[in-house]
């Protein structure tokens, strides 16, 4: 009878913990969520992260708060949001792609990891990345790009913001020969600045922030990577059909909460998510931002998270990238 009753208390005090989840998750959200974003405020990405939070309140009733925590190419705020409550009151809206599957492999040592300390949540978008040159340039195709920078000393340099950016330079680099020297920036308006004043030879962005640069003629985009056209980017070749067979680099954006976060709160979320992503009205604003809906359930974005790690692993590698 003794041992029976340690027992007998474990087993009462884990359906109590269970009961107390399932109330928990019935009643959310019972006040504000913080939507955590790994970017600068007025980003192009910031710009979708504050779309989704105000369509996100009205679905849950409840105020969705953008908490920017940009920095260190996005590992701030992921590591913030790792820390935080399984609760489902901190949710990561982030370029997946890089934040949860890229960064592993351009950090030596990071203090998170991403499968072990995130759940998946839901893909929500996709967008290409574009090479871009200042506005006024005589250049309009990569085949010019390259052929200018190889007639420069040193091949001229590149100015990039995040991983994705780098990992687009350093593979073109890699199948054009180039030696080209990468200049980072902290905000896309800086880079613009650095084309225009000729202090870099091309840049590399998400088209998100390039269409609207394009629209106002600062700067030209002279490839997507993507393995399509960008649908809000009719006109811009792919690299592949701009002479480079096999170059497709995607970013896609998504949403992932703390690992222990209640499966019911995870679907609550998943859900409303889903019905955003088949509104006109999201439909409409990210083809105005040169994004793409891009859908999914918890099990479906898990996978992608884990083919993506798998691939810019190996892309890391061709690019001969080194880890910092």
């Amino acid at each position: 009878m003794r041992c029976i009753q340690p027992l007998l208390r474990s087993a009462t005090t884990a359906l109590c913990a269970a009961a107390a989840l399932c109330a928990a998750a019935q009643d959310y959200p019972s006040r504000e969520i913080r939507a955590i974003s790994p970017v600068s405020p007025g980003s192009g990405g910031d710009i979708l992260v504050r779309y989704y939070a105000d369509k996100l309140s009205r679905l849950a009733g409840k105020p969705v708060i953008v908490d920017n925590r940009g920095g260190a190419q996005g590992v701030v705020g992921t590591e913030y949001a790792a820390r935080q409550k399984p609760d489902g009151y901190s949710i990561l809206i982030t370029p997946a792609s890089s934040m949860l599957a890229a960064q592993p492999h351009f950090f030596r040592k990071l203090s998170f990891d991403p499968f072990r300390d995130f759940a998946s949540v839901t893909p929500l978008s996709w967008l290409a990345f574009g090479v871009a040159v200042d506005g006024k340039s005589p250049i309009h195709t990569i085949g010019q790009l390259v052929e200018s920078l190889k007639n420069k000393t040193g091949n001229g340099f590149y100015g990039s913001g995040n991983n994705t950016g780098l990992g687009t330079a350093e593979l073109l680099k890699q199948m054009a020969g180039l030696k080209t020297v990468q200049v980072p920036f902290k905000t896309s308006a800086q880079g613009v600045q650095a084309l225009a004043g000729g202090q870099i030879d091309f840049l590399v962005w998400d088209a998100t922030f390039m269409s609207g640069q394009a629209r106002a003629g600062r700067i030209r985009i002279l490839a997507v990577t993507s393995p399509r056209r960008s649908s809000s980017l009719p006109e811009v070749p792919t690299m592949t059909e701009s002479g480079f067979p096999g170059f497709e680099i995607t970013s896609w954006w998504g949403v992932a909460v703390p690992a222990g976060t209640p499966r019911a709160i995870i679907d609550k979320l998943a859900g409303w998510f889903r019905q955003i992503g088949e509104m006109e009205e999201t439909q409409k604003f990210l083809h105005n931002v040169a994004t793409d809906v891009l859908t999914g359930t918890p099990e479906s974005m898990a996978v992608m998270l884990k083919q993506e790690y798998e691939r810019w692993g190996k892309l890391v590698k061709l690019a001969n990238i080194e880890p910092q």
